[in-house]
């Protein structure tokens, strides 16, 4: 899934769990699905940054593992 699909979804999510008629049931689901994809934003933002790290100590890129 693309970035720009992780944060649409979330936008969706978030409008979902501000609804006033939501059960307690979809809540969680809801929350449980948006805090899967704010790990999966956090794991590829630190591979981004590590990248940068590697890149500024010797001046050229490496993939990070």
């Amino acid at each position: 899934m693309e970035l720009n699909e992780i944060f649409e979804k979330l936008d969706e999510l978030q409008k979902r769990l501000q609804a006033e008629d939501l059960s307690l049931d979809d809540a969680f689901q809801y929350y449980k699905e948006a805090m899967e994809l704010l790990r999966e934003c956090d794991r590829r933002i630190d591979k981004v940054e590590k990248k940068v790290l590697l890149l500024e100590q010797n001046g050229e890129t490496h993939e990070f593992e």
